[in-house]
């Protein structure tokens, strides 16, 4: 009985001993480790009328510079708002032409009217983003039902800057959520709702979990997000797409940047766009939907490089492999011609791609066979989504290549008659430079997770769709289209290997017009890597109907020059030549 007894006691004790230790080990968390955390929660929860549903509990978001120093792409912004108690205002016209007399931001003396009449409403907002001094104002009015509140909002520090990428806070009915790009994509986790993000991997971390039932709060409200767009790179591919649209007068541009090897996109960007912290003045909401991943287009010639490489990994053709160009090909009853309709006889394959010649890259996919060349394509991802962390994203099309005729394979040999997202395109490109993998397009670098191990992004590889020394082959004759052919060889790079294609794809006419292409409406577009068989960076350029000019050689090759040499030496990349 006595044994029974004391097993019982020691029970109990070890029962309370485990109790406070929780207690303890949770209390450390709170007010030691995560000090800095919880004083912030506490600013926040007090300075906002609505808790839970407010903004201020939302995760911020981060640019990544490339010493991985962060800085802001979307914050927390505080404030003032002021607010009417209807049914204690006594004199609602009075009162609200007094407020008119303090000049407030962006404030309605009719609204204000409006809202002070509606008796049994006891909460009515007639003011916001106020700053310290006009609060001040308005409490020195000391009316009765007239209040003051602090508030905070989401705030873009770089207005325009990425704003495709990152989306915007904006209501959807009654509610606050993310809208479009970063925002609309990790909803969840910047709200702290995620719970595959609730990580902690410590001893201590497990009397943290365990402990919040006792004493309460939850530890992830808005975990914040750290990119890879790197701002400097991203406001300088903004102001070159800004610059190419004006100087050649195009309805759209648009460019990517990616690591070729992790997926990382560096900057990503298009013009039109908006500004974040005022999107409802956007000219035109489509402007708010991201077309490098929404968006399908004829790439052109830059698939030129696809279609060869895919030849060459098969075996059924080498660079030196020859054909006899006539300067057309017929297939199916129709003529296809050379950018300029001239021959020029013995050819080889090399050439193709300095000259980008249709009818040799034809020749290439013909030696390929058609089942093959739909199944590299396939390959590419040009059928599929990417995965890329980003909302909208579409699925290219290849539905021509199911009619197995020959004209629809001749076309697509050379970007014409399939259509593809940029971003597809990018990560299809990127298998020729970096050995032959496809990999996982990302803009997130890391979730940061307040007490616990921060969810890091790992590279996704794919498939293997190329041999690695196919990924050298090809890119090795990229180097030569550069050094010897774009421009005339004029731009080539005196101490690093460039690897590039150019493409120009006349645009489709709508159904209703009877199909076809138009004659003077071109769709430009360009790709390159640096250094060319070790490379940093892929760049991906587009101008949707430039105006007087037929080729994308001339108004890309400078912008795109101009971006690579910047992060060669930016980035401090070593010379490979």
């Amino acid at each position: 009985m006595s044994g029974s007894f004391n097993f019982r006691v020691r029970f109990v004790s070890l029962f309370f001993f485990i109790i406070a230790a929780i207690l303890i080990g949770r209390l450390f968390f709170i007010q030691v480790r995560e000090f800095d955390f919880y004083s912030e929660k506490s600013d926040r929860q007090y300075s906002t009328y609505k808790s839970k549903e407010s903004v201020a509990l939302r995760g911020n978001i981060y640019f990544k510079e490339r010493n991985n120093n962060i800085i802001s792409a979307a914050a927390i912004k505080e404030g003032f708002l002021v607010a009417l108690n209807p049914s204690l205002i006594k004199e609602p016209k009075f009162v609200c032409e007094k407020i008119e007399k303090i000049n407030l931001n962006k404030f309605n003396k009719e609204s204000c009217i409006e809202k002070a009449n509606k008796e049994n409403d006891p909460y009515e907002v007639i003011a916001q983003r106020l700053n310290l001094n006009e609060a001040q104002k308005v409490r020195k009015m000391d009316i009765e039902g007239l209040n003051v509140f602090s508030e905070q909002w989401r705030f873009y520090p770089g207005n325009s800057l990425a704003s495709q990428v990152l989306g915007f806070l904006g209501y959807k009915g009654d509610k606050q959520e993310g809208r479009y790009g970063i925002e609309q994509y990790y909803e969840d986790v910047l709200k702290g709702e995620k719970d595959g993000l609730k990580k902690g991997n410590s001893f201590a971390m497990l009397f943290w979990e365990l402990g919040k039932d006792f004493l309460g709060s939850e530890v992830y409200d808005g975990h914040d997000i750290v990119l890879t767009i790197e701002p400097r790179v991203q406001s300088l591919l903004e102001s070159t797409l800004l610059e190419t649209m004006n100087n050649w007068q195009g309805e759209s541009v648009g460019g990517i940047i990616i690591n070729p090897k992790t997926g990382a996109v560096l900057a990503m960007a298009s013009k039109p766009d908006f500004n974040s912290n005022f999107y409802g003045n956007a000219e035109d909401f489509s402007y708010f939907r991201n077309p490098l991943v929404s968006n399908l287009f004829e790439m052109g010639s830059v698939v030129k490089p696809l279609t060869m490489a895919a030849a060459l990994d098969a075996g059924k053709v080498k660079p030196e492999t020859t054909y006899f160009d006539v300067g057309y090909v017929v297939l199916n009853g129709s003529r296809i011609e050379n950018y300029d309709g001239k021959g020029r006889g013995l050819v080889d394959m090399q050439t193709v791609l300095n000259k980008s010649l249709n009818t040799g890259i034809i020749f290439a996919m013909q030696e390929l066979g058609k089942e093959t060349f739909f199944d590299y394509f396939k390959n590419y991802g040009l059928d599929e989504i990417t995965g890329i962390d980003l909302p909208d994203e579409s699925e290219g099309n290849l539905k021509n290549l199911f009619y197995m005729r020959d004209i629809e394979y001749a076309t697509a040999s050379f970007g014409q008659g399939i259509a593809m997202t940029p971003i597809q395109f990018v990560i299809a490109a990127s298998s020729l430079a970096n050995g032959g993998v496809i990999m996982e397009p990302h803009v997130v670098d890391k979730v940061l997770i307040a007490g616990g191990k921060d969810d890091v992004f790992k590279p996704v590889t794919g498939k293997q769709v190329l041999k690695k020394e196919t990924s050298k082959k090809i890119s090795e004759m990229l180097i030569k289209v550069v050094d010897d052919a774009l421009l005339g060889g004029t731009v080539k790079l005196e101490h690093y290997s460039v690897a590039a294609k150019t493409g120009t794809a006349q645009l489709t006419k709508p159904k209703e017009e009877g199909g076809g292409y138009y004659e003077d409406e071109y769709f430009h577009s360009f790709f390159g890597y640096a250094p060319a068989l070790n490379p940093e960076f892929l760049i991906f350029l587009y101008v949707k109907k430039p105006q007087g000019v037929k080729y994308a050689s001339h108004t890309l090759t400078e912008p795109f020059m101009g971006l690579m040499k910047f992060l060669l030496n930016y980035y401090e990349v070593p010379p490979d030549r």
